[in-house]
């Protein structure tokens, strides 16, 4: 060492000393800092003894002076053979966990290899992965070009890091490890750390469905079971470098998949690339399916899981049907449509339908992952193929047994026998609409005749409906008529309902609103005719509900069993009809509030939450099923299917019954009863009077249920 180096580092030790006279807090550091501060400083040995003090200040040491970790060193020049510091000094738990991991095959550089230089130790989060790299720089690369890294660099804090995979920095073990989060039985929970929690997907924009669809899936149950073949996340997404779907370097990008799913099932694969389908993606058709548009992504269910988008069953109607029922294929490469619906109306397909396991399906006569057109002379339906394939399940067929198609009802079907069978369907349907049709007419004319001559058995002298209450029936029996029909159609736009000439949505929307107005303004008109006329006044006094009316129910139930019970007697209205009536009341109102909610559903909006209108739609389509039936299973009974008035009640039609009919329903009536007697009694005085037809005539006189007997007027 020079003399003038000699003089400058007793002068900036002189420096030093004059600085701990006057500050002791920092003396010591700064007396060290006056030697190992020179970036040229070495030891004898020539090994680099220089501290940085700008980086010791940014380490996570920087509030520790010198003699935290230098202990015992006071004199200068320093003792030879001085006592190193050792990190186990203050992280005796760390240091005890490290020989336990993979990192302890770094020895003695264990701590300084991944933290960094002893006086430029940095904390975890802010060297990794940089600091991994050191050593796995194959893997940080790849995890550097995937979705996390990017992640964190875009500002997501929470995105993972190696350490939120491989678990604690000092216990890191190898993953062949049982113990390691990475082992292969253990990445599914690793994932699942961030994946399973909806509070952090949802952060992100995405859903934690994939995590439990995988657990459900045919690889999560088999990984469950202690499997280390079964396919986990990182057999199909990679480790470290896992990108986006999207992203044609993806393992998981559409092309890649057959690649991918190869590593477990390479001979599947080598033969669904020799398939139309494979060959299809190879020539980079973006529309041909692949691995998981057939068996699904993270919910792969064995084939034979009934729940499987690949089970017999559900081939043709769900899987295959994705592809072949519609017209996209047919517009874009002429392949023929309709696919799964003329399967389905065959008998392969209505025995499916029906729960058959043995039937044949798609995957039966075309394939599995071999599908080859009928063209390819290798493919099992190939002409010169049939016999081999049919005879799979119908030994002993012959050339003229696979003659025939199975897809019957196709349109582009030109064979004898699809051409035959589309005329026998025309044949048969003319048939039946000209025979049926005829019999229809042949029994509507009798049963015409013969209802009227029953219907004037007896003398309907009585007026159970007057003119008014027939129009407010009749426009609520076509009102209600009309929302069944509409209002169906648009919940079940399947239906039959929906097929009726101009039942087209604007139009349909249109006919209900009126429909709707109608019965609401029939209903209004009754509310008005009830207190306002005294027919009405009288209805709601003989409509209210009494205690015999629970008594005849319970009667009524008794005597039709045959347990002894006489049959009740009724006033005006049995408990049945009063059942009904206000059941139609509530019905209306409910059905009036919540569809005109719907109707006017942008004002709801203002004044309710969203929800409201969900409330609504949901009472209005339950209400209505409940009234349709009530109206068919109830009302429709009393009126037509009731033996006693078999084929029906005629009051509807001319609002009048026979004294016969009403004394036996209503026979404690007695003020309509006793009038209708004395009006029949008048009525047979005056035509024996007038003899043969001479002398004044009087007019038959009727009498309305409720009314007071009106004069006898006479010719």
């Amino acid at each position: 060492m020079t003399a003038a180096k000699q003089f400058g580092r007793f002068l900036r030790l002189g420096l030093a000393f004059a600085l701990f006279s006057v500050s002791p807090i920092f003396a010591a550091d700064d007396s060290c800092l006056a030697c190992h501060g020179d970036p040229t400083a070495k030891s004898e040995s020539g090994h680099s003894i220089a501290v940085d003090p700008a980086k010791h200040k940014a380490s996570v040491h920087a509030d520790l002076g010198c003699t935290t970790c230098h202990v015992g060193v006071k004199d200068f020049p320093h003792p030879k053979n001085m006592k190193m510091p050792a990190c186990v000094t203050c992280h005796d738990q760390e240091s005890a966990q490290v020989p336990q991991s993979i990192h302890s095959i770094l020895g003695k550089d264990a701590c300084a290899g991944c933290h960094g230089k002893t006086h430029e130790v940095q904390r975890a989060d802010k060297i990794v992965p940089q600091q991994c790299a050191t050593c796995h720089e194959d893997a940080v690369k790849g995890y550097q070009q995937g979705v996390h890294a990017i992640a964190r660099k875009q500002g997501d804090k929470d995105a993972p890091i190696c350490l939120s995979c491989h678990g604690s920095p000092h216990q890191i073990v190898a993953s062949t490890d049982p113990k390691s989060p990475v082992f292969h039985t253990n990445i599914p929970a690793t994932c699942g750390t961030c994946h399973a929690q909806k509070f952090v997907m949802e952060r992100v924009g995405q859903s934690t469905q994939e995590f439990f669809s995988y657990a459900e899936s045919v690889h999560g149950r088999a990984v469950t079971a202690g499997s280390t073949k079964a396919a986990v996340c990182t057999d199909c997404h990679g480790v470290h470098e896992i990108r986006r779907a999207s992203d044609s370097q993806s393992s998981i990008f559409k092309f890649n998949v057959p690649a991918t799913c190869a590593h477990c099932h390479e001979n599947v694969k080598t033969e669904f690339m020799q398939s139309i389908h494979g060959q299809a993606i190879a020539k980079g058709n973006s529309q041909a399916p692949v691995c998981t548009d057939c068996h699904g992504i993270h919910s792969i269910k064995s084939h034979l899981d009934p729940n499987s988008s690949v089970a017999a069953k559900n081939l043709a109607r769900t899987t295959c049907a994705r592809c072949h029922e519609g017209v996209r294929l047919s517009q874009e490469f002429g392949v023929e449509g309709g696919r799964s619906s003329t399967y389905l109306a065959s008998y392969h397909g209505l025995a499916s339908e029906l729960g058959s396991s043995v039937v044949a399906n798609c995957a039966s006569c075309h394939g599995v992952h071999n599908i080859l057109p009928s063209s390819d002379p290798k493919s099992t339906i190939n002409r010169a193929n049939l016999v081999k394939t049919c005879g799979q399940c119908h030994p002993g067929v012959t050339e003229k047994f696979v003659v025939g198609k199975v897809h019957v009802d196709a349109p582009l079907s030109a064979d004898i026998g699809s051409i035959a069978v589309r005329w026998i369907r025309r044949f048969y349907l003319g048939m039946i609409f000209a025979v049926i049709g005829g019999m229809i007419l042949h029994n509507l004319i009798i049963w015409r005749r013969k209802a009227l001559l029953r219907r004037d058995q007896y003398p309907r002298t009585v007026t159970r409906m007057t003119p008014s209450q027939r129009w407010q029936h009749l426009i609520l029996l076509l009102s209600f008529m009309t929302l069944v029909v509409t209002g169906f159609a648009l919940k079940y736009p399947d239906s039959w309902l929906a097929m009726i000439p101009g039942m087209g949505e604007k139009a349909r929307g249109i006919v209900h609103r009126i429909a709707a107005v109608a019965m609401i303004g029939a209903s209004l008109y009754h509310l008005v005719y009830l207190f306002v006329t005294r027919d009405g006044r009288r209805m709601v006094i003989d409509m209210l509900p009494k205690p015999k009316d629970a008594t005849d129910a319970l009667t009524t139930m008794r005597h039709h069993l045959g347990l002894g019970a006489p049959k009740p007697e009724f006033h005006r209205f049995t408990y049945a009809e009063k059942a009904e009536y206000w059941a139609l009341v509530w019905g209306v109102i409910v059905m009036a509030i919540t569809g005109t909610a719907l109707w006017a559903k942008v004002a709801v909006g203002h004044l309710f939450p969203r929800w409201w209108l969900d409330v609504a739609t949901a009472i209005h389509l339950y209400e209505a099923i409940l009234a349709s039936l009530a109206i068919v299973v109830w009302h429709f009974y009393q009126i037509f299917l009731d033996p006693d008035i078999y084929p029906m009640n005629w009051a509807w039609y001319d609002g009048k019954v026979s004294e016969h009919h009403y004394r036996e329903e209503h026979g404690l009536d007695s003020e309509t009863l006793l009038a209708a007697a004395d009006a029949e009694s008048e009525h047979d005085r005056v035509q024996d009077a007038s003899g043969n037809g001479h002398g004044p005539v009087a007019e038959p006189v009727k009498t309305s249920v409720g009314e007071e007997r009106p004069p006898v007027s006479h010719s």
